[in-house]
């Protein structure tokens, strides 16, 4: 779909800040609110906008930690169909958050969230293993997270940044 540079404009700015108003996006576009409106809309239902991010650090909040793995998963590819119902058939469990087909030694990234790593652990070889065309995985805990989607989740700010400078 081809968007004019209005739509195209409205899009960066959601994605830079997704809880800006109408009204002040129409007034940085020097258009009115209800075509900021309807062009949201729009956008929303050609699902161009798939949907607005709140990134919530869970393991802050007692009781609420997660376990986060990275999966590589390689496949052998279907006739005619290729990775498609191999990946269809993953990203519709529910522990998977991402999936992504890749160049390289393996097919498949898959991100996967549970309460222990046990629980993961039972995702991979009871139901990730057990499809047909799954080769191998490997998986990687993820230790700590620093940024995610462009945001600093983990940093220390009131770190001296300065170089050391010795003689």
């Amino acid at each position: 779909m081809k968007l004019n540079n209005e739509e195209l404009n409205i899009l960066s700015i959601l994605e830079e800040n997704h809880k800006v108003s109408t009204e002040a996006i129409a007034m940085q576009l020097q258009t009115s609110e209800e075509n900021v409106t309807k062009l949201i809309k729009k956008l929303e239902d050609e699902k161009i906008i798939v949907s607005y991010p709140t990134l919530i650090d869970w393991n802050k909040i007692e009781g609420n930690e997660t376990v986060v793995a990275m999966i590589d998963v390689k496949v052998t590819p279907q006739r005619n169909v290729g990775f498609n119902e191999v990946a269809e058939q993953i990203y519709r469990y529910p522990e998977v958050t991402s999936l992504y087909l890749m160049s390289g030694t393996y097919d498949l990234s898959v991100t996967v969230e549970g309460k222990t790593m046990k629980e993961i652990a039972l995702f991979v070889s009871n139901k990730l293993a057990s499809i047909e065309n799954v080769v191998s995985t490997t998986t990687h805990f993820m230790l700590k997270k620093y940024k995610h989607d462009g945001v600093i989740v983990e940093g220390n700010d009131d770190k001296d940044r300065r170089m050391v400078i010795s003689p």
